[in-house]
């Protein structure tokens, strides 16, 4: 079965609440078997223009990956982060290839 992710880009104006996300959305990611592939890190921008924060996380199945964001925990984790930051958020199916 391919695999399902969610792809973040973002934009952090206040970090110090932006953890307190961090720290809510561990349960609701557990539960759904999420294992993050990338969360920030250093990167080089080649071609055209990105947020200052990417994050790749992986799910078993689409079901999962919708589930968590439907999640009454996620979104009291989403509400944490709305005020303080910007950003694109994509589920997407994994290539079959």
């Amino acid at each position: 079965m391919t695999k399902r992710y969610w792809v973040a880009h973002v934009d952090v104006d206040d970090i110090e609440t932006y953890q307190s996300y961090i720290d809510a959305n561990a349960a609701p990611f557990a539960e759904n078997g999420a294992k993050f592939l990338v969360r920030g890190g250093e990167r080089v921008e080649v071609e055209g223009n990105a947020r200052a924060r990417t994050v790749v996380i992986e799910f078993p199945s689409y079901k999962q990956a919708l589930a968590c964001y439907d999640s009454k925990d996620y979104q009291a984790a989403k509400a944490l982060r709305d005020p303080v930051s910007t950003g694109d958020l994509v589920i997407i199916r994994g290539y079959e290839g």
